[in-house]
């Protein structure tokens, strides 16, 4: 770093507005609910109690698409006075939900398949409804792969929960066609609510994976891949004009990473080349992360520093 007068750096740019993805659920809603009528028929045909926890894990699904939609328009929504970080966590929320409904939706399952096991169990027309199930476990697959190859893409939370969800009713289907199988093979019924269990078993645990999620985001729990790359950064940017930097933070909030951190220079730089300096290195932050970076900067003179904190505070220079 030298005193000589450098040209103040270009105008950063605005973030872009985060793109639509209404249409993306939209779809899901709407095959969701054709599913659930192929789900239904299958079960009213067949009686198979197997049949029945994948038709009931399609109500909840909807349900919780619904929701996702509402989630995914608010989130998009700008910040305001009430909310001057915006309402991208509502994805968190939407997440949490959505993991909710599904725990719920396994212990139904459950219960059901047992009242099934105790009653008596009548297995009817299985061919037709094999076929039915058939068809619902090709076209969620193709569904559930699609969503979560957009919400990553896009890096939208509610999009790649839904795509998860959409894949765990996949299985479960694949896992009802499988007990319906070896029902209709070997004539022994009680295959068909042990499956249905067992696909109960899996959805309870995609249900708490989400919740899980959820928890993290509401949490601010920091993410290991952000921090190296944002400390990679840091490392080129502090040697490259010779200043520190500590108190470091970030945090998601569906699509947007909120970084910051605290900047150390030397206490003959000018403000006018501080400010530029410290606007570099934000700047070289968000090209790393991309557009849905936040990155906000203190700006401390060394010696002052030290007499507030008394050290350096764990303050860094170089590659280390």
């Amino acid at each position: 770093m030298n005193g000589e007068p450098q040209s103040p750096p270009a105008p950063r740019a605005a973030h872009p507005e985060r793109p639509p993805e209404l249409w993306v659920l939209r779809l899901s809603l709407g095959v969701g609910i054709g599913m659930l009528a192929l789900k239904v028929i299958a079960y009213w045909i067949t009686g198979s109690a197997a049949i029945f926890s994948d038709a009931a894990e399609s109500v909840v699904h909807n349900v919780a698409v619904a929701f996702a939609l509402f989630s995914l328009w608010y989130s998009a929504r700008p910040a305001d006075r009430e909310h001057p970080y915006g309402h991208d966590k509502i994805d968190f929320f939407s997440a949490g939900f959505e993991g909710a409904l599904i725990v719920l939706a396994a212990i139904y399952i459950i219960y059901e398949a047992v009242q099934k096991w105790v009653r008596g169990l009548v297995l009817e027309n299985v061919s037709a409804g094999l076929w039915l199930t058939v068809a619902a476990f090709v076209i969620n697959g193709a569904l559930g792969l699609f969503l979560v190859w957009r919400g990553k893409k896009t890096k939208s939370l509610i999009v790649e929960a839904n795509g998860h969800h959409v894949l765990t009713d996949s299985w479960t289907s694949l896992g009802v066609v499988v007990g319906l199988l070896l029902a209709w093979i070997t004539g022994w019924k009680p295959i068909d609510p042990i499956c249905a269990i067992l696909v109960a078993l899996n959805i309870l645990w995609a249900g708490f994976g989400l919740m899980r999620r959820s928890f993290h985001g509401l949490m601010d729990v920091a993410d290991p891949e952000v921090d190296r790359a944002v400390r990679e950064v840091l490392d080129a940017e502090i040697g490259k004009h010779g200043v520190l930097f500590h108190g470091l933070k970030h945090r998601r909030a569906g699509r947007a990473i909120w970084i910051d951190l605290h900047l150390l220079f030397p206490d003959e730089t000018p403000l006018w080349l501080a400010h530029a300096q410290a606007t570099e290195i934000e700047d070289a932050i968000e090209a790393r992360l991309g557009p849905e970076a936040r990155v906000s900067t203190h700006l401390e003179p060394a010696r002052d520093h030290g007499r507030v904190h008394g050290d350096t505070h764990g303050a860094t220079t170089g590659p280390r």
